[in-house]
């Protein structure tokens, strides 16, 4: 007699490995097309399956996990975020989350150095002028940026993603500040040469970059608000290759627009898909699709750690990488 083999549906298209991989595994439902499913698809999925791969773009509320059917025992999300997940209502229902932690960290940290370094050089400015057939030949004066090497960099999240990026500054030559939930030990404090500050607003006036590097929760969003943004420095920079709810978009806009912050470099956005039409006007300003970590391999490794938590789950175990309530 067969094995009876897992349900699970995907939300979106997956790197074709991983799909291959996932149909001789499980009883799998692929996605025809790219487009994320609408609310009512969710929702039918979630009732039909044993396990749903949902990706950031699919918003789990607790309204939608109401009306899961009986049989959905496991969200794995293929994604390190879950903050587009109702963990805590998912587990009262019996429903375990997983994610896939650490895969992306350092594609998201390349992606960070190279907002700083797009921003202070002013490269997008280079390539508008290249691309539009203004360039006059080389001038002593233009398209000044500012150096990195010796500027004080302020990493907002000190975890996987923020210790990857302090590495690569420090190669660069920048001095490593950061604030975290919790200190770091002593010995990776010492071995990153980094600065503390358990007072976030000290370390905001006194930085020249801040990355964003921490998890959208609760007690983030808004972090960087409007009020946190006016102790930058006028020459600061402000890059964010985590979630957009942390920073205030709207006051980051204002401050932009009005000369009070140097530059930004954003792969994320407050709105998700929907970016305020202002800051596509700012020359001081660059904009990526969220494509911190869009590189072949990190999609690869997510797709095999989704496939080792439902593997993991249909042995009769639990997931690898649950997520707890608790560690949001």
């Amino acid at each position: 007699m067969p094995i009876q083999r897992l349900s699970v549906v995907v939300t979106r298209r997956l790197p074709e490995v991983v799909e291959t991989r996932m149909k001789e595994l499980f009883d799998v439902e692929l996605r025809d097309t790219d487009a994320p499913m609408t609310r009512d698809e969710l929702v039918a999925a979630m009732k039909r399956a044993d396990v749903l791969v949902p990706t950031l773009t699919d918003k789990i509320d607790a309204n939608m996990l109401a009306q899961a059917g009986d049989t959905l025992k496991l969200i794995a999300n293929f994604g390190a975020g879950v903050d587009h997940i109702d963990v805590a209502t998912a587990r009262q229902r019996g429903i375990l989350v997983s994610n896939t932690p650490g895969v992306v960290t350092d594609d998201t940290a390349d992606m960070t150095m190279a907002l700083i370094l797009a921003v202070t050089r002013r490269i997008p400015e280079g390539l508008v002028v290249m691309q539009s057939g203004r360039w006059e030949g080389w001038s002593p004066t233009a398209y000044l940026g500012g150096r990195i090497g010796g500027k004080r960099l302020g990493i907002l999240g000190m975890g996987r993603i923020g210790q990857a990026v302090a590495r690569r500054a420090r190669a660069f030559g920048m001095q490593i500040h950061y604030h975290n939930r919790r200190r770091l030990r002593p010995e990776i404090e010492g071995a990153l040469e980094a600065t503390y500050w358990e007072s976030l607003d000290q370390m905001v006036s006194r930085v020249d970059v801040i990355s964003v590097n921490c998890p959208h929760t609760p007690s983030t969003f808004h972090l960087l608000n409007a009020r946190r943004l006016k102790l930058l420095k006028p020459s600061a920079v402000v890059v964010n290759t985590s979630r957009g709810e942390v920073i205030d978009e709207n006051a980051l806009t204002r401050m932009l627009r009005a000369g009070e912050i140097a530059g930004a470099g954003l792969d994320v956005f407050e709105g998700r898909s929907e970016i305020n039409p202002r800051l596509r006007e700012l020359p001081n300003v660059v904009l990526l699709p969220h494509m911190g970590s869009s590189t072949i391999e990190g999609r690869v490794e997510m797709g095999e750690k989704v496939l080792i938590n439902i593997k993991t789950f249909a042995d009769g175990h639990r997931p690898p990488d649950q997520v707890l309530p608790s560690m949001l």
